[in-house]
């Protein structure tokens, strides 16, 4: 088979918010295959996310086969007839359903332990989060010294307003 194109993404496959991905499907002709290394590289979305991805696959009329998914090749290279065709289909849909809902249950076990890791080691001091960055930290001080508008520091700096407003209760502090 020919590949008419590669598409490279950087973004979570637990999010919808994916332009290159929908880029692809744009470009998508009816029949064309969209090829994936695994399954949970192109969904760990929710259920009502993952309904929307698969109504944009299906009205595009692409079909979906993953290298860790070996009833999707014969979608491949099927050459049947019409009940051979859809049963596989069917296969084929089941089973992209099962694998995405195991890859979202995934995703959300290693949030949530990694959630209870980071409380353990707060608990025992050693978890302190993010470094600050003191230098950026003075530099909005000064800012803020010198009367700047929050919105003009936020512009500069591209801090949070969680951030100014912490950095000038610790100004108000000293």
């Amino acid at each position: 088979m020919k590949i008419a194109a590669t598409y490279v993404e950087n973004e979570s496959g637990a999010s919808l918010a994916r332009p290159e991905l929908f880029r692809l499907l744009g470009d998508c002709q009816p029949g064309d295959i969209l090829l994936i290394e695994q399954v949970d590289r192109l969904s760990r979305l929710n259920a009502t996310d993952w309904e929307r991805l698969k109504d944009e696959i299906r009205q595009r009329r692409v079909r979906v086969v993953a290298l860790d998914l070996p009833t999707s090749h014969m979608m491949m290279t099927n050459q049947g007839d019409d009940f051979t065709a859809r049963m596989l289909d069917a296969l084929n849909g089941m089973m992209l359903d099962m694998l995405a809902a195991i890859a979202r249950k995934d995703y959300e076990d290693r949030r949530r332990r990694q959630a209870q890791g980071i409380v353990k080691a707060k608990t025992e001091g050693r978890y302190k989060g993010r470094p600050e960055d003191t230098q950026r930290n003075a530099a909005i001080q000064k800012m803020l010294k010198a009367g700047q508008s929050w919105s003009s520091i936020i512009a500069a700096t591209g801090a949070s307003r969680s951030t100014l407003s912490r950095l000038a209760k610790r100004e108000g502090e000293a």
